[in-house]
């Protein structure tokens, strides 16, 4: 059985909705899905320490695991990019941080496919360089970081849900899971 590892972001949980729902969408496909929190609080989100950080947080469930399960991470959460591509992971990146050059670099040297979802009202976004990065990107026009639109919050829960779409496109463009 397939597994994939939930990791969140900064401010809320692992079943925070766009993690839930991709995490559910990786569920229905056969997989095991481990959800991630955080030991305890992290360091600035803006230093490059914070890589690290997150790897070593993230790596022990990794080891437990072996093969080569699929990440799903949101914000905080992508700095993970950098042990996805050691070990050459597939991944979901939710609202990477595309704005931290380590995570722009770790995502530039990945060999499995990988997912980035964004929104152009996003500071932490950089669409043309998701573009450069991977042919896999969903992006948002409006949305923030938390993927929220303007206007009536109806509009972002249908976000959520084009979002939850992308996640099952993407993953059965690249055949995850592969057949056993």
């Amino acid at each position: 059985m397939p597994d994939a590892v939930v990791v969140p972001g900064r401010m809320f949980g692992p079943a925070a909705p766009l993690l839930m729902y991709a995490g559910d969408v990786a569920e229905r496909r056969g997989a095991t899905v481990h959800r991630h929190s955080w030991s305890q609080e992290s360091p600035s989100p803006f230093d490059p320490p914070i890589e690290q950080w997150v790897c070593d947080q993230v790596t022990p469930l990794l080891d437990r695991l072996g093969g080569r399960p699929l990440l799903i991470a949101k914000s905080l959460g992508t700095n993970a990019a950098a042990v996805a591509a050691e070990r050459s992971l597939p991944a979901v990146w939710l609202t990477p941080v595309l704005t931290m050059p380590w995570v722009a670099d770790a995502l530039g040297r990945a060999t499995a496919p990988f997912l980035l979802v964004g929104g152009t009202a996003d500071e932490l976004w950089d669409g043309d360089l998701a573009r450069r990065l991977t042919p896999h990107v969903f992006e948002v026009p409006d949305a923030d970081h938390g993927m929220y639109v303007p206007g009536p919050l109806t509009d972002s829960v249908a976000i959520l849900g084009r979002v939850v779409v992308a996640v099952e496109e993407f993953l059965a463009a690249i055949g995850w899971p592969a057949p056993a």
